[in-house]
Order: C-alpha cells, then sequence, then structure tokens
C-alpha cells in the first residue's frame, strides 16, 4: 500500500514541473536588451543598435596644438615704404638762429625728427628739513637751462598757415624729450623752420621718394633711407 502511494506522488510531482514549466512565456525579440550590473544585479544596463538612417565611422582626428612659443618668420617691408632723408641740418650750438627750408610734400606723411643737447645750469639751493629734524640744508641742483629750447614750426608756404608747431624747452611751453620724432600729414608746398636758443640741436627730414619725385633714381635705398613706426616714439 506504502509503495502504491509513493508511485502516486511521484506521477503528481513530474505533472506539476510540467505545468509550470508551460506558463513561462519565451523572450521576445527586442532591438534592446537589458544586462545586469556586475556589481549591482538590481541595475539595468541598456544597449541600444544603431538606427539604420546613420552610418558609423571613424571619428575624426584632430590635432593638439603643442605648448611654447613659436618663431614667426620677419615680415619684409616692401622698399616703396622707405622714408628718405632730404635735409640734414648743421650741428651747432647757437645763441639764437632761424634756418628754413621749403618743399612741396605730394605724398604725405613727411617726418622731422631731431636729437638736441641742452645747456645745463647748477645752482645752490637751500631746503628746510623740518620734517627730519635735519634744519635747513643747502643742495647743488643740476638742471636744464630754462633758455635753452629748440622749436620746429611747419607751415604753407604761401599763405603762412601753421600746420605744426612742437619742439624742447618748457620756457617755450614744450616738453624735454631731448629726441622726438614729428609727423606731417598735410599735403602742401611746406616750409619748415628750426629755431634754437643756447642749444645744440640736430634736425632731419624725411619723406618717401615715390610720389615726391619724378626721378628716385637719385636716393642710395641701402644709405640714405629708412623705415619709420606708424606712431613714432619720443625719448628722454
Amino acid at each position: 500500500m506504502k509503495e502504491k502511494l509513493a508511485r502516486i506522488a511521484f506521477c503528481f510531482t513530474i505533472i506539476l514541473i510540467v505545468v509550470v514549466s508551460g506558463c513561462v512565456a519565451p523572450p521576445k525579440d527586442n532591438s534592446s536588451s537589458a544586462t545586469g550590473n556586475f556589481f549591482n544585479p538590481d541595475q539595468q544596463t541598456l544597449t541600444t543598435t544603431t538606427p539604420s538612417y546613420v552610418t558609423e565611422v571613424t571619428p575624426f582626428i584632430t590635432v593638439t596644438p603643442t605648448s611654447g612659443y613659436r618663431t614667426m618668420p620677419p615680415t619684409t617691408q616692401p622698399a616703396e615704404e622707405k622714408y628718405c632723408r632730404i635735409y640734414t641740418s648743421p650741428e651747432n650750438t647757437f645763441e639764437y638762429n632761424t634756418t628754413a627750408i621749403a618743399f612741396d610734400l605730394r605724398s604725405p606723411p613727411m617726418y622731422i625728427n631731431y636729437t638736441v643737447k641742452p645747456s645745463n645750469i647748477t645752482y645752490k639751493k637751500v631746503i628746510d628739513s623740518k620734517l627730519t629734524g635735519g634744519g635747513e640744508k643747502e643742495i647743488t641742483i643740476d638742471t636744464y637751462s630754462p633758455y635753452s629750447w629748440f622749436e620746429v614750426t611747419v607751415r604753407s608756404k604761401s599763405t603762412g598757415e601753421i600746420y605744426l608747431q612742437d619742439g624742447f624747452g618748457t620756457r617755450k611751453g614744450y616738453t624735454e624729450y631731448i629726441n622726438r620724432t614729428l609727423k606731417v600729414l598735410k599735403r602742401d608746398n611746406i616750409q619748415v623752420e628750426f629755431k634754437r636758443n643756447n642749444i645744440t640741436a640736430t634736425a632731419m627730414v624725411w619723406v618717401k621718394p615715390l610720389g615726391n619725385f619724378d626721378d628716385i633714381s637719385q636716393f642710395n635705398w641701402t644709405t640714405d633711407c629708412t623705415y619709420f613706426d606708424f606712431n613714432p616714439r619720443d625719448f628722454v
């Protein structure tokens, strides 16, 4: 009797396993599948296939610039941009003197650069050092003479209208730059005047040969000509 009951229980178990297996549906075909994370089985990672309307290609390779400075090749300036010297004043010390030149400036600008050596004066001065407790003290001062000045005037030769007037010396209301470059932009038959007093000064006048001279072969482009900055600097 016991053996018969055991057989019936075994058959019932087999039937139950078959029924349960039949209730599990096979997986559906899908373009996306989910796989578990090894470290977190509950987290799902989606893997999506590439749509048919795009094409996978090799990523574009860009060159990473190297750090540091690069040496740029020097820019060659054309000879046409050179300015040639048309006048140089004598380097002499004058108590009071005026010289003048005239030039038909058809192609500006004109550059006028000068260098001056002012006369110096030395005098004694008494200062009071109350703040430091030193009392009165006599010091020696060496400075430019107030009577030492240089002036450049650019005017119209026909009308006398002044286009530019500048120079050296506080007595005349100018700065104390001993090297300066002045720029004349007016197209005209102009007159340039150099006035000086108690000073040594040398001035030079420069123009562009092209446009100002019909024959430019008279200039030595190597020794008589040079380039100028667009905005010249002044030097003390």
